[in-house]
């Protein structure tokens, strides 16, 4: 039985804890305790700002995952990302909310409290089908739908008479 690694000794979960804080609370506000980080500044450029930071979280959450977050755990996590990307898409109450919430710092703490109660369970390989499998089905469902729609406009299209 191989060992359970700690959080601290996995060179993998350390890039997952840098990355988060350069994303979330890499910079101080001078003078306060206040600190943010990239993702807030990202999501001030309208329309795609909130895309990258959705793909990083998405790369962090997988690496916790390859690193024995539970499917519990995991559902958390994903559940901040999809929180912080929906309410940050927003036009103004998304700017201000994506300075407070912090997604990602807050995934790091959960996969440390999971850490420290001692709950690793392997690789999470099988959860990450399930979700590979959901994401292609929407993916599927985003293309059949821009289809249906890109005919209907066609067709509409050439039944008026310009």
């Amino acid at each position: 039985m191989t060992p359970t690694p700690t959080f601290d000794q996995d060179d993998r979960l350390r890039w997952v804890e840098r990355v988060s804080r350069l994303l979330d609370s890499q910079f101080r506000v001078p003078g306060t305790s206040w600190r943010f980080g990239l993702d807030p500044l990202m999501g001030l450029i309208p329309v795609v700002g909130g895309l990258p930071s959705l793909a990083i979280s998405g790369l962090l959450i997988l690496t916790m995952m390859r690193h024995g977050a539970s499917g519990n755990l995991v559902v958390r996590m994903v559940f901040n990302v999809v929180l912080d990307t929906l309410i940050g898409a927003i036009p103004v109450v998304g700017n201000v909310f994506d300075f407070a919430y912090k997604a990602n710092d807050r995934n790091v703490k959960l996969l440390r409290a999971h850490y420290a109660e001692n709950k690793y369970q392997g690789s999470g390989k099988g959860l990450m089908a399930v979700l590979l499998l959901v994401l292609l089905a929407l993916g599927g469902l985003f293309v059949w739908a821009a289809w249906t729609l890109g005919a209907a406009l066609w067709h509409w299209g050439e039944s008026v008479q310009w």
